[in-house]
């Protein structure tokens, strides 16, 4: 009883210090390089996404704030200047 009992601690010892086996390493070599793959994907497109997003933002907010000044000066009304023409030929009152 011992000795088989021996026998089954050496050979599960033996198969839990061993390298993995054709078929497990295969497996874990795929996923590893589809993970490896995802990030060569992802990691670009991401910054990319990013940056252009970051851009139009900027350039929205720039826009707001050029709005804001403008509204925030007064108009320059100088009777002395002509009015603008009609558009399409229309009088003004």
């Amino acid at each position: 009883m011992e000795e088989l009992l021996q026998q089954t601690l050496e050979g599960a010892a033996d198969r839990a210090l061993s390298p993995p086996g054709g078929a497990d390493g295969l497996v874990f070599l795929l996923i590893a390089s589809l993970g490896l793959l995802m990030a060569l994907v992802y990691v670009p497109i991401r910054l990319f996404l990013t940056i252009t997003a970051r851009s139009r933002r900027l350039r929205l907010l720039q826009r707001i704030r050029r709005l804001r000044d403008d509204l925030g000066q007064p108009l320059h009304s100088d009777s002395s200047r002509d009015p603008a023409p009609p558009v399409d030929g229309q009088t003004l009152p």
